[in-house]
């Protein structure tokens, strides 16, 4: 993997170009291992656990993590509760730890509330999507299967799931969570994307999109075949946004202008010149896409909460504080 400077000039660079044109064992776990099951499920805190999940459509075990509600808290931690699953962008260089974690308050935030929250480890440059072929770096992804048919209902039945769902997402991950709610209308009763890329087929989207497989050496060709195959229509969100209908949505960008969490001397800010330039790049880009969007919505009569935040680079402060907006538009739809 690519430095994380260099990985973000690179995808900053691409962003830029596309803005200016316009990602413990479980009990009875004996599952053949021709079918998804859960091998084992461990303990890492008192509200967090780690499955490890046999995905028969990777043939491979993939770690997902996943918190549940304090026991000391009001919640009724042995009634069914709805899931939140979360996807990540770039840069989880730790295979064993999602950058959610380690990146914001996704812990405290969500210790005292009614839900279960799911962080899939995902490939890099996988866009959490179905591959049409393996991919001689990156192998076999089948993310879209195992987000939607093999992971939900084993995590609902080990877990307590009561079956209603909402997704959000970041960077690649904020355009992936509408793609996956756009193929399937009403699987997820809400989304919250922040920061995001939404077209698949126009110069932007196959420009960035390119641009980000690559930094992983990976192929895009390989994910949804060369320039013109129907598969990259098949997964833009500005083409089919009528899937989004009945869904509960919140979507959030920066202006790209840097503000006090970019910076020097801000905590976690160890590279202001990043975060302003090449971090305000990519928002840039971002909010072009955003833009797109929110006309393509409003064409289709499709409401959706936009919040355009300002100052606001592609940095982690930022996402905090969307997730944090972004509760209440999620947590009514859950508990409708």
């Amino acid at each position: 993997m690519l430095p994380r400077p260099q990985l973000r000039r690179t995808i900053g660079i691409a962003a830029l170009a596309c803005a200016l044109l316009a990602g413990l064992t479980a009990p009875g776990a004996t599952a053949s291992p021709a079918v998804a099951h859960i091998e084992r499920i461990v303990s890492e805190g008192p509200t967090q656990s780690a499955a490890y999940v046999y995905s028969a459509a990777m043939h491979k075990t993939v770690k997902v993590q996943i918190l549940t509600p304090a026991s000391h808290t009001t919640v009724p931690t042995t009634s069914p509760r709805p899931t939140l699953y979360m996807l990540s962008g770039l840069g989880e260089e730790d295979p064993t730890n999602s950058i959610w974690l380690r990146k914001t308050d996704i812990v405290k935030f969500f210790a005292g509330k009614n839900v279960n929250v799911v962080l899939p480890l995902a490939g890099n440059g996988s866009f959490y999507t179905d591959w049409r072929s393996d991919d001689p770096v990156l192998g076999r992804y089948r993310w879209e299967t195992f987000l939607t048919e093999e992971l939900p209902p084993l995590l609902d039945e080990r877990f307590g799931g009561n079956g209603s769902r909402a997704i959000a997402g970041l960077s690649m991950g904020a355009g992936s969570a509408l793609v996956l709610a756009a193929r399937h209308p009403r699987f997820y009763r809400a989304v919250a994307s922040y920061s995001g890329c939404y077209s698949a087929t126009d110069l932007t989207g196959q420009v960035s999109t390119r641009a980000i497989v690559k930094v992983f050496g990976g192929d895009a060709t390989n994910m949804w075949g060369p320039i013109g195959d129907p598969r990259w229509a098949a997964h833009d969100v500005i083409r089919h946004a009528a899937g989004l209908r009945g869904t509960d949505l919140y979507i959030s960008v920066g202006s790209g202008l840097p503000g006090r969490y970019d910076a020097p001397g801000y905590p976690g800010n160890d590279n202001p010149a990043d975060r302003t330039v090449v971090g305000g790049a990519i928002e840039v880009g971002s909010l072009a896409c955003t833009r797109r969007l929110q006309s393509a919505l409003a064409a289709q009569h499709i409401p959706a909460d936009f919040r355009f935040v300002s100052p606001g680079t592609h940095s982690w402060p930022y996402w905090v504080d969307q997730l944090h907006s972004s509760w209440p538009v999620i947590s009514r739809a859950l508990s409708r």
